[in-house]
């Protein structure tokens, strides 16, 4: 891969290891292959201390690891940890940028919302040192489960 290059880590999935722990050993392993490269990832896998400096030494070390939030609430929560920058998903009908209940601004991922603008041409999520949060409308096959999450239904 060359120096400079962006890439993402995982489509689907989420950090190394089992179940809910973070396996350091081979998050430190992907850090280490990103070095001189621009990889980021989305993490679910914030529950334990342990995870959450996992994460920040991952974000420290120029491998972006974005914190997941399945509402606003929960993307307020997740910004306090300081542990990286925080993406949301948001209710399907949302489609102006907005802000969580305590302020902060939540901007729309320009890939949902415009034509010929990709994850390799937008690279929001792969700035680790955004203030703002980035949020994901709900879409795909599995729309109508993340609609209700976000709108803050059952997990």
């Amino acid at each position: 891969m060359p120096a400079g290059q962006l890439w993402r880590h995982n489509q689907a999935g989420d950090l190394p290891g089992v179940g809910e722990a973070i396996n350091r050993r081979e998050l430190r392993q992907l850090v280490r292959a990103n070095r001189g490269k621009r990889g980021f990832t989305y993490t679910h896998k914030y529950g334990s201390a342990a995870n959450v400096r996992a994460i920040r030494e991952a974000n420290a070390a120029g491998f972006t690891v974005n914190l997941s939030a399945n509402s606003l609430a929960e993307a307020d929560r997740l910004a306090e940890l300081k542990a990286g920058p925080v993406a949301c998903v948001l209710p399907a009908s949302q489609s102006a940028n907005c802000f969580t209940p305590s302020g902060r601004k939540v901007v729309i991922c320009p890939a949902t919302q415009r034509e010929g603008v990709s994850c390799a041409t937008c690279q929001l999520c792969s700035r680790g040192s955004r203030s703002a949060i980035v949020g994901f409308p709900a879409h795909g096959t599995s729309y109508k489960k993340a609609d209700a999450i976000a709108a803050g239904g059952a997990n």
